[in-house]
């Protein structure tokens, strides 16, 4: 396998392949829900064995890149699947039951980035930003807001009207709709959890008093290649739900 100009030939063989495979997830060749070659075809284009091709697979499934169906292949991931829209949304109720938010947007706008967010999503000072407000409510209760930042030269077009219209119309989240419209695909985030306090502002959108216990949760997220396309705040109402993450 001639990569040596494409890969550090420190890493090992099939951190190696899963950097190609992933290199070929950005460049679309392989569109989210879609087949991607055999382990067979991989072993045979990248010139390595048929095991390495597999461990590399795995790490990218490890990584929700990819996934497998059984009997049927391995696929790109996509937030557009049943069951996997809302992955990034850590949150379970103290009962431990099935439950789906309801996202009822409350602002939207344009803005430019401070120094802080300039810095967490890779940009310029005074880059332009979309700006969006919204609430998740679970059984018909506000438990979320999110304060949301998006790098605007990549959501060229977007609008009020097209965000709503997609998340009412297919029932999904915000990153199927930049996945849809935008081949942007959400595929890892990096969380800042701390606890606060209610201030004037997110009280009676949360339905609490101000100065009551809230999580606050500083998220950034990335497509393919550790490029930040997203960033945003999120103050939780933990009276009913808690934060749940599985470590390996």
């Amino acid at each position: 396998m001639n990569q040596s100009a494409l890969t550090p030939s420190f890493l090992p063989l099939y951190a190696q392949i899963k950097q190609l495979i992933t290199r070929s997830l950005d460049a679309g060749e392989w569109q989210p829900g879609a087949a991607i070659p055999s382990e067979m075809a991989l072993a045979q284009r990248y010139r390595v064995s048929q095991g390495t091709v597999r461990k590399a697979i795995d790490t990218l499934v490890l990584d929700n890149m990819l996934v497998r169906h059984q009997g049927k292949g391995t696929f790109v991931s996509t937030h557009a699947d049943e069951g996997t829209d809302y992955r990034f949304l850590r949150l379970r109720n103290l009962a431990d039951e099935p439950e789906y938010p309801h996202s009822t947007f409350v602002g939207f706008g344009r803005g430019k980035a401070d120094a802080h967010l300039a810095a967490r999503l890779s940009i310029r000072s005074g880059s332009a930003l979309v700006l969006m407000q919204r609430l998740l409510a679970f059984s018909g209760a506000p438990v979320v807001y999110d304060d949301i930042r998006l790098r605007a030269k990549l959501l060229k077009g977007i609008s009020s009207a097209l965000v709503e219209d997609h998340v009412n119309a297919h029932k999904g989240t915000l990153y199927s709709l930049y996945e849809t419209r935008y081949q942007i695909r959400i595929v890892a985030a990096h969380e800042r959890i701390r606890a606060a306090l209610a201030d004037a502002h997110s009280a009676p959108l949360l339905g609490v008093a101000v100065g009551a216990p809230l999580l606050c949760i500083e998220r950034v997220a990335f497509t393919y290649q550790q490029q930040p396309v997203e960033w945003r705040m999120s103050v939780i109402n933990t009276a009913q739900h808690y934060y749940f993450d599985e470590l390996n």
